[in-house]
């Protein structure tokens, strides 16, 4: 078997956690116990989940209705217009929270819990069941330490952090093992080439639902006033989106590529990720060493 991990995810905002999630369904190292949906319309991201697990044939995966906070767009919703989540035939569980509790409590080896969105869920769990903390590990895709988006060479406010940035602060402060990739090293991953050309031309069931998503969404988000002029730079026809979610899911088995750093981190209260002396000690993927293989790895995983 795998190593047991729980997903967190805001699907359905950018297309990135779709393609993390089909990528996590081929890792054979990884046993998904459990998928979560986080922030906005968490039932609208659930059925996304649904559909994706119905196309992947792995409808084993229990699904957890998360915290419904705050107001989210969604881009995706064109993919599941005519999909009857009701039908679902799989376990779905109205409590994502308990559900994180009692999957990790009531595992025989220690889960990785895997957040690949902004944080509310799990600080709940901590809240509700502080025990999970000694048979779980915590591996976000989270921050900005010395690099921002597109690569700026200034730390900015990232998004999973700056959401609900108390939330967050709370499960850096947890005294339980902590990884990140902030956008040091997932603001900049994007397939193209002949890796990317290999996942779009691909017949597989899974990887055409992928590509589909990563159509729809990049029609919704290009008209967006805020992010459409950086998005209609790219031609979705020959790459994908920035794929940051995919980085988290890596780490859960492998650090091939990566360089880390142990690094003491504050999380300010208006969203900041800090190096601070005086912060809670997180191994951060802070670069990479052959950022190249990562990319072959991943579309051979994908296909």
């Amino acid at each position: 078997m795998g190593i047991p991990v729980i997903i967190d995810t805001d699907i359905g905002t950018d297309v990135d956690d779709m393609w993390a999630l089909a990528f996590a369904l081929r890792c054979p190292e990884l046993d998904v116990r459990l998928i979560t949906t986080c922030t906005g319309d968490v039932e609208y991201r659930a059925a996304l989940v649904a559909k994706l697990l119905e196309v992947a044939g792995r409808t084993d995966i229990p699904i957890g209705i998360g915290l419904p906070l705050d107001a989210a767009p969604k881009p995706q919703e064109a993919w599941i217009d005519d999909y009857q989540f009701d039908r679902y035939p799989g376990v779905v569980l109205k409590d994502g929270v308990g559900a994180i509790c009692d999957t990790v409590n009531q595992s025989e080896n220690p889960v990785t819990l895997i957040a690949i969105g902004p944080l509310p869920n799990v600080a709940a769990a901590l809240q509700r069941s502080p025990s999970i903390m000694e048979n779980s590990k915590f591996i976000g895709m989270h921050g900005s330490l010395r690099i921002g988006y597109l690569g700026a060479p200034k730390p900015m406010k990232e998004y999973n952090v700056k959401q609900h940035a108390l939330s967050c602060k709370s499960v850096f402060e947890a005294g339980w093992e902590k990884e990140i990739t902030p956008l040091d090293t997932c603001g900049n991953i994007i397939l193209s080439g002949d890796n990317f050309q290999r996942v779009r031309n691909s017949t597989d069931e899974l990887v055409k639902a992928v590509i589909e998503n990563h159509l729809i969404w990049y029609e919704a988000v290009a008209s967006s006033p805020v992010v459409g002029p950086f998005i209609k730079k790219m031609d979705p026809q020959v790459q994908s989106s920035i794929l940051y979610d995919c980085v988290a899911i890596y780490m859960a088995f492998s650090s091939d590529g990566l360089v880390y750093e142990k690094l003491p981190i504050t999380i300010t209260e208006d969203g900041k990720t800090v190096i601070d002396d005086n912060g809670f000690v997180v191994n951060c993927a802070t670069s990479w060493s052959d950022v190249e293989a990562f990319y072959s790895f991943l579309s051979a995983r994908l296909t």
